[in-house]
């Protein structure tokens, strides 16, 4: 997952999200489903380490991770998968609390994170490349998750939050294609607004939009999640080819 936004407290949608996960085109992993075994878990699964970016299971629990871009460093030996953070929240029965409390004192062992996981009484957040090394507690409000801290204004994290920020509440799930419209933009940033995280300059530039598209890496599904204060709930995720096509799409919808 390279970007997300959240929006957290709203009185008739009290919680939104909207993601992209961007990976290289090689690794394997499957579509968004239930899980075998787990039915009323919907996630995408890497299907290298086990884990997954992004997931919901019923009655609103949730979580999702960036990783953290430091390309000059180097992760632990034999670091565990970052997905599977995602992964063990969605599985087990911790509040958001305590499972980023019991994280917390051995977040190093992972490569770079973030990580948000939450229910609708709590959503939480931590990254174990915060030097203040505490979680947080998201109260109302938006905020937008890329590739460095929380709110980081990176101009791609920028503008999709003006996007995202212009449409109503009520819009996302009854028309969730204008937030997945939000989410495919591929405009990169100025040369002289780039962030300049180590990468060689090309790849920064490449990496600059919220929408990535290249015959290596690029975006490989899009993400959106609506709540209604009533439980109503949909979990939308488009699949992209390579050149950026739109591929296989699935919507689900609970509490109608």
């Amino acid at each position: 997952m390279c970007i997300a936004y959240l929006s957290v407290g709203h009185p008739e949608w009290p919680l939104l999200i909207a993601a992209n996960r961007d990976e290289f085109h090689s690794r394997a992993s499957s579509p968004a489903a239930p899980w075998a075994g787990h039915p009323t878990l919907i996630a995408g699964r890497d299907l290298v380490a086990g884990g997954t970016w992004l997931g919901w299971t019923q009655p609103g629990r949730f979580g999702f991770l960036t990783n953290y871009r430091e390309p000059s460093h180097t992760p632990p030996p034999n670091a565990p998968s970052r997905g599977t953070l995602v992964r063990d929240f969605l599985l087990g029965d911790d509040t958001a609390e305590d499972y980023l409390q019991g994280i917390l004192a051995h977040a190093r062992d992972w490569a770079g994170f973030n990580l948000i996981v939450g229910d609708l009484g709590g959503v939480w957040y931590l990254s174990n490349r915060d030097p203040a090394s505490v979680t947080r507690r998201l109260t109302g409000g938006r905020y937008v998750l890329s590739n460095h801290l929380l709110d980081t204004p990176w101009p791609k994290a920028t503008r999709l939050r003006t996007c995202l920020d212009a449409l109503a509440p009520e819009q996302w799930a009854a028309n969730p294609d204008a937030v997945l419209t939000a989410l495919r933009d591929t405009t990169q940033a100025s040369g002289n607004a780039l962030p300049d995280t180590g990468l060689e300059r090309g790849f920064e530039q490449l990496l600059s939009s919220p929408f990535i598209v290249s015959p290596n890496y690029g975006t490989r599904c899009s993400t959106v999640i609506a709540v209604a204060s009533t439980g109503e709930t949909l979990f939308c995720e488009q699949s992209y080819s390579p050149d950026g096509q739109p591929r296989e799409r699935h919507d689900w919808r609970f509490g109608e």
